[in-house]
């Protein structure tokens, strides 16, 4: 299996740059919106023990997504 190699900012293509220039305030906006729900909802709300959900709002962009679809119990905070 070959390695892929990380590429340095002038090796990326424009569109590329553009990419990253629009997933980063995204993926900081999904970080601080699952961040701020794990603290202010009540523990009895939530599928697991919130800091294991604080931890996982910090994997990229999939870990809020997950926390938003799995972390919150149904009809919880309606």
């Amino acid at each position: 299996m070959q390695e892929r190699q990380r590429k340095s900012w002038s090796e990326l293509s424009p569109q590329q740059r553009r990419l990253v220039f629009v997933l980063i305030p995204v993926q900081l906006g999904l970080l601080a919106a699952a961040l701020r729900d794990v603290v202010r909802r009540p523990a009895d709300q939530l599928s697991a023990p919130k800091p294991l959900w604080v931890a996982v709002c910090f994997v990229n962009i999939v870990g809020p997504i997950t926390y938003f679809v799995f972390g919150r119990k149904r009809g919880a905070g309606a």
